[in-house]
């Protein structure tokens, strides 16, 4: 422990700041060195300034920490972002050209043709980007890796095997989003009880988008997407965590119910393969009950890291349809760019 590695977190009072808090304290190979955040929060001590929203507190190894302001020098060699969309981009740069290894929750930078978009269990090869990266964009030793949309990630989670053993033509997913997903305090409470809004901004473009790229290749110095055709529609439902989503694919070569359940129960990458401690032992997780997954009941699957299916059938108009659930906030944010960073850790790129 006492060689561990310092990480700063910024927007650390937020959200997804308040899931890397979590996440990071106690961590095996990083510490939360600082903790960076607005003009409000900035020279307070962190348990003064956050309006923690996980627990009854904030973990005690970072409740004295001064919260610094986003303007003041950074000295941790790494750096966790939790910036919203919109602002992260400039910063990150900047950030990444002091030679900082950024690894961001932002949507800022996941389509940039030089910038991983990554999930561990997918695209690690994808990781080889920050060679061009720093060629393109003169950095010597800093960098900038994202990790996708917190519906993009359990989506592909679960069509990674199955595009591998059978190949995806096209697909249609449907999303039912959790209400953390817009962030604390999120969306108003009388627009959101007894309410579905059927429209979450950009959320649709970023789920087809995202998913081509992370299934693709790195190839030549660039990234190809995949040849797949997606179609989403976004809903956000009055759940506090959980993103569930309906999926129907049209694959390459024909798959029972049961062959599509055999690869995804036997899905393991490369995480699993080092041990990666924010690792699920299973990233995906296969149900037969007739009605799961279930937010409530089964989003902290796998303290949170893992993408759980159900309802795995036959479909009417394409190949095989079946449900996904995942934690919007946990794997689907935080730590996924923890679990990234770990993967850089272990392979020799810090």
């Amino acid at each position: 422990m006492s060689d561990r590695i310092d990480v700063a977190i910024l927007a650390a009072t937020g959200s997804v700041g308040q899931r890397f808090v979590q996440l990071l304290a106690g961590h095996p190979w990083f510490r939360i060195a600082e903790l960076v955040a607005s003009d409000r929060s900035a020279g307070k001590r962190y348990a003064e300034a956050v309006n923690w929203r996980i627990s009854a507190a904030p973990p005690e190894e970072v409740r004295d920490l001064v919260v610094k302001h986003i303007e003041e020098p950074i000295n941790s060699p790494i750096v966790f972002s939790a910036l919203p969309g919109g602002v992260a981009g400039p910063i990150e740069e900047a950030l990444a050209a002091e030679g900082k290894k950024v690894f961001t929750n932002a949507r800022d930078h996941r389509m940039d043709p030089d910038v991983p978009l990554l999930i561990p269990e997918v695209n690690p090869d994808h990781a080889r980007a920050i060679e061009r990266q720093r060629q393109l964009r003169g950095w010597r030793e800093g960098f900038i890796v994202a990790n996708p949309n917190c519906s993009t990630i359990h989506l592909v989670l679960a069509l990674k095997p199955i595009h591998d053993a059978f190949g995806i033509e096209r697909g249609i997913v449907t999303t039912l989003q959790a209400s953390s997903g817009a962030g604390y305090p999120g969306v108003p409470s009388l627009d959101l009880i007894d309410n579905v809004i059927p429209y979450i901004g950009g959320e649709e473009e970023k789920i087809e988008a995202e998913s081509r790229k992370i299934l693709g290749r790195w190839i030549d110095g660039t990234f190809e997407d995949a040849p797949i055709v997606l179609s989403a529609h976004c809903n956000r439902v009055p759940v506090r965590d959980g993103h569930l989503e309906t999926v129907s694919l049209d694959l390459h070569r024909s798959a029972t119910p049961a062959e599509v359940i055999d690869v995804l129960r036997a899905f393991r990458a490369r995480p699993q393969e080092l041990e990666l401690p924010s690792a699920p032992r299973h990233p995906v997780i296969v149900l037969d009950e007739p009605d799961r997954p279930q937010p409530v009941l089964d989003r902290d699957a796998e303290r949170g890291m893992a993408s759980v299916v159900g309802r795995v059938r036959p479909c009417s108009v394409f190949d095989i349809r079946f449900v996904v659930l995942g934690h919007n906030t946990i794997r689907g944010a935080a730590g996924a760019s923890v679990l990234n960073a770990e993967l850089f850790y272990r392979e020799g790129l810090l």
